[in-house]
């Protein structure tokens, strides 16, 4: 390891004693106009990523971006980073392997370096049912061209040499299927390249800008009621995850959603063990290894509806005996820190993109728990819906319409596990 100058030492004092002070914004805070083009409720990673493409795909820059906290405050900085495109059925496929391609670009298009790992995903069957599911989704994922391989125990362990394969345990391992391009990426890194990339190209971000109501002249959206006044747009979008409902109810429609805390934990950091994602649906347990060395552990969300940022203590208790029967070398590590986002679900565990009953108004919502690795393809689809007034062919099968046609895209258990 280099041995830090004496340039570097004092410079890394100056700036730690200035409490950041006099630090270079990564972007503007600027005073909001009277009236945009357009704007987005939410300045999480998937509205971010909007603005960004609104300005460099359509050439829309005269756009606010409104948060009403600070940027990735919500469910992009509360989540646990997975990134995965395995997806059974061809909608889901479409939208999840368009972020994939993103993914794969997305340090070098907005030079900003987001931390996206490729050290692949591996989700476990427990059971001869499991493995034929898996081989069912495995078959399906290839014909939509995305990657996916079949493994036995033996496979796993070679990836996972830690891993629990006693047949005398609970649920003992029979397999599972691995996406090697999957794994993950540093969320708060993504919503600031997201955010310095949009404000660079001149869109406004507003943080600690609360939208307390929807301007309508007719059947129609002119702008927003925020806490620091009104602010007018031909179109207005919606991508504010949890909360979803709250603002449609402010536009005076109902969403089918419900919203539930998921949370998730860390432990204190070890040396490097694991080096992929490990999905079990059975026990209910995912973790990967942080680049500090935390574990970085998930779960089911809870069963109750609520817009807490915080979870039950009988499901920490639940994953953590999962981790530990197919982990027992984790046994003596200690949990520091827990934490819960709140994730909107729709009754087939697909998304909402696109129109709303209002005109000028669109929704980006229901991502559950799988919106972090939906983010760049989320925000390109939604864009190109804002400014053309149309969905792309991508997102168009997720429309509001498909709960009143009844063709639903039901990817409740079809992807293995939720998350």
């Amino acid at each position: 390891m280099a041995t830090p100058t004496k340039y570097s030492i004092w410079s890394l004092l100056r700036n730690a004693g200035s409490y950041h002070q006099n630090w270079q914004r990564v972007w503007r805070q600027p005073t909001p106009k009277d009236e945009y083009e357009v704007i987005v409720i939410g300045g999480g990673g998937h509205g971010l990523a909007t603005a960004y493409y609104l300005a460099t795909v359509h050439g829309i820059t005269n756009v606010a971006v409104l948060e009403k906290g600070w940027l990735g405050g919500g469910n992009t900085g509360r989540n646990t980073t997975v990134v995965r495109s395995n997806y059974l059925y061809d909608e889901s496929s479409g939208i999840y392997e368009l972020s994939m391609k993103l993914w794969e670009g997305l340090s070098q298009e907005l030079n900003y370096n987001v931390m996206f790992s490729q050290r692949g995903v591996i989700g476990l069957s427990h059971d001869r049912h499991g493995n034929d599911e898996q081989s069912r989704r495995g078959g399906a994922i290839h014909l939509n061209g995305i990657d996916s391989e079949i493994l036995n125990v033996a496979q796993v362990r070679a990836l996972v040499p830690i891993i629990n394969t006693s047949p005398n345990i609970r649920y003992p391992l029979f397999g599972g299927m691995l996406q090697r391009r999957g794994g993950n990426a540093r969320h708060d890194a993504v919503a600031w390249g997201y955010a310095r990339g949009a404000d660079a190209r001149g869109v406004d971000i507003l943080q600690e800008t609360e939208v307390i109501g929807l301007m309508r002249e007719g059947s129609r959206v002119v702008g927003v009621e925020t806490s620091r006044g009104a602010i007018r747009a031909k179109r207005v979008g919606i991508v504010v995850a949890g909360h979803s409902g709250v603002l449609a109810n402010m536009a005076g429609f109902r969403l089918p959603l419900e919203s539930y805390p998921l949370q998730a934990l860390v432990s204190e950091p070890i040396k490097p063990v694991l080096h992929t994602v490990i999905m079990s649906g059975k026990v209910h347990v995912y973790l990967s290894q942080s680049d500090k060395g935390e574990l970085v552990i998930g779960a089911s969300r809870d069963a109750h509806n609520s817009y807490s940022q915080r979870g039950s203590f009988h499901l920490i208790e639940e994953q953590l005996a999962a981790l530990i029967e197919l982990f027992p070398i984790f046994g003596r590590l200690r949990m520091m820190r827990q934490w819960g986002g709140i994730v909107d679900v729709c009754p087939d565990a697909s998304p909402i993109i696109g129109k709303t009953p209002i005109e000028g108004l669109f929704i980006n919502c229901g991502w559950g728990t799988g919106g972090f690795k939906a983010t760049p393809g989320s925000g390109w689809v939604f864009a190109h819906t804002l400014a053309t007034g149309e969905p792309h062919s991508i997102n168009a099968p997720f429309s509001l319409k498909r709960f009143s046609s009844g063709y639903l895209i039901d990817e409740h258990g079809a992807a293995g596990v939720a998350h």
